[in-house]
């Protein structure tokens, strides 16, 4: 795609799109030009950029990322992450990546209908390919940290060892991409009180999901997409874009968005 198209969608998105990173707060070492639903003070679908020279996400009055449960357990829904998530919202959210062949399809995928993701990534993932690491920035998307390896069951793992593979991945996709997630997400779902604690130490809030069509194990095309149809708002929905042919999961996905879509449900970006 020609640097001119990007540059277009990507004002597109600002304008029409929706982000929930400021309702997580926490700064980025690169701030993005999507709208904020917490944080404009302009008329809904209005261009927010923050003041030159500040990272800073505002969230909306009176809340505060320390009255999360998260600090306690993961999040599984936007209603648990940011009460004020426009009603109709889901997040859509993406693991495993990048990958050379199917992330490109997937961000493809993605811009064809406008809708911005979050990306679960691997530091390891990220160290070979950062190119594509830089893609998804690019696109407007959002990060969240998912370990250095990828190492399961990640709950059974010595406290040393958690926060190696935590500090790694933030390390490795902060100096790639120019962004430091604020999200982390264990692999496999393996949560512990370590686990959290530890995310917890490095300034990310742990996020789980509640639509899992297990993609990753290729039940076919169609189990995926009845599984995410099956979604209600607020849902976070998983699938990858790593870890093996995700070819089902990219028809899967043809189906869904514009399906969801057409139920009233908007995307957006945790």
């Amino acid at each position: 795609m020609e640097e001119s198209e990007v540059g277009r969608r990507r004002v597109l998105w600002a304008l029409a799109g929706l982000t929930l990173s400021s309702l997580v707060a926490g700064d980025a070492i690169r701030t993005s030009s999507s709208t904020s639903v917490a944080s404009s003070p302009h008329a809904p679908g209005a261009l927010h950029r923050p003041p030159a020279g500040s990272s800073h996400r505002h969230a909306p009055p009176g809340w505060t990322p320390k009255g999360l449960k998260a600090r306690r357990q993961p999040v599984h829904s936007l209603r648990d992450l940011a009460p004020a998530a426009p009603g109709n919202a889901v997040a859509l959210t993406i693991d495993d990546g990048p990958h050379p062949e199917w992330t490109p399809k997937m961000l493809d995928l993605l811009a064809e209908h406008e809708v911005l993701a979050t990306f679960s990534l691997i530091g390891w993932q990220v160290q070979r390919f950062p190119k594509l690491a830089e893609r998804i920035v690019r696109a407007g998307h959002q990060l969240c940290n998912h370990t250095m390896h990828h190492p399961m069951p990640f709950d059974r793992l010595s406290p040393r060892r958690v926060t190696a593979e935590i500090a790694d991945a933030q390390h490795r996709i902060s100096d790639t991409t120019g962004v430091a997630p604020r999200l982390f997400r264990s692999p496999g779902g393996a949560w512990s009180r370590q686990v959290v604690h530890t995310a917890d130490e490095h300034g990310m809030i742990p996020v789980d999901w509640d639509i899992d069509p297990r993609d990753w194990s290729r039940p076919g095309t169609r189990h995926i997409a009845d599984s995410m149809l099956a979604c209600r708002p607020g849902a976070i929905l998983l699938c990858h874009d790593g870890g093996g042919d995700r070819s089902e999961t990219l028809k899967a996905l043809r189906t869904v968005i514009p399906r969801l879509k057409h139920r009233g449900l908007s995307f957006v970006s945790l």
